[in-house]
């Protein structure tokens, strides 16, 4: 008989999904969701690292952190409730559609939109297991669109993982240079605009001409244009790598 480790994956302890919610008690009206809603407001005011189950508790109320351990199991259990809750807010079609680039186009814009309001997301993704029910329907969509496009199977999850690597890598980068901004003291425009300046003439001293000048007016696309830039340039690697309408 399989035990609950196997069930789990071999993961080393249970995960989340395969315990079902406790019985609400009377005395305590707590609920699985009100907890998922404490912390992602909790990470989402102060990142990931900000993130305990004390923090967690305190937001909450009249609870202690034991309390809320009944409901999620561990913070690990906890995390994977969050980042599904998150991927709910993804929109993703019942269908794929005629056109398999602005499927792939829709979900990753959304994704990209979705982390750079929870700039936490990025930070945490990497350290679970993606078995959320959001996050696997999500998945499939994707692998659904380039299978039906013509991409075998390995090849579709090589293409969905390279996409998910983009948005995802992106928006940790993002999340982690907002950690900087906010520990060095530049997290508004204006004093990331002075500090740049200020640091021109180490560059002009350096002999950097080029990077001198651009600090003295900053041009270019923004975080967003590169983003949709850069999943341009994937979408039409993988189009090239697909077979024809014919077939290979």
């Amino acid at each position: 008989m399989k035990d609950e480790r196997t069930a789990a994956g071999d993961f080393g302890t249970p995960l989340i999904w395969t315990r079902a919610e406790p019985p609400k008690r009377r005395q305590s009206p707590l609920e699985r969701d009100d907890i998922v809603r404490a912390a992602t407001a909790v990470a989402d005011e102060g990142g990931a690292e900000a993130l305990t189950m004390a923090a967690v508790a305190r937001r909450l109320g009249p609870y202690t952190p034991m309390a809320l351990y009944r409901h999620v199991m561990s913070k690990d259990g906890l995390v994977d409730l969050m980042l599904d809750a998150a991927t709910a807010e993804v929109p993703v079609p019942a269908e794929p559609g005629p056109d398999w680039r602005a499927d792939l186009r829709g979900i990753a814009t959304e994704s990209w939109a979705m982390a750079k309001r929870h700039l936490w997301f990025a930070q945490l993704v990497p350290t679970r297991p993606p078995l959320g029910p959001h996050m696997l329907r999500r998945t499939e969509f994707q692998l659904r669109v380039l299978v039906g496009r013509g991409a075998a199977l390995g090849e579709a999850v090589a293409y969905v993982a390279l996409l998910d690597r983009h948005v995802f890598g992106g928006a940790q980068q993002e999340a982690e240079e907002h950690a900087m901004r906010r520990r060095l003291g530049i997290d508004t425009p204006e004093r990331l605009a002075a500090a740049v300046n200020a640091v021109r003439g180490v560059a002009e001293q350096g002999g950097h001409e080029l990077l001198a000048r651009w600090m003295e007016e900053p041009s270019g696309p923004d975080m967003d244009e590169q983003f949709t830039l850069s999943l341009t340039f994937l979408l039409d690697g993988i189009e090239a790598r697909l077979p024809n309408r014919e077939g290979r």
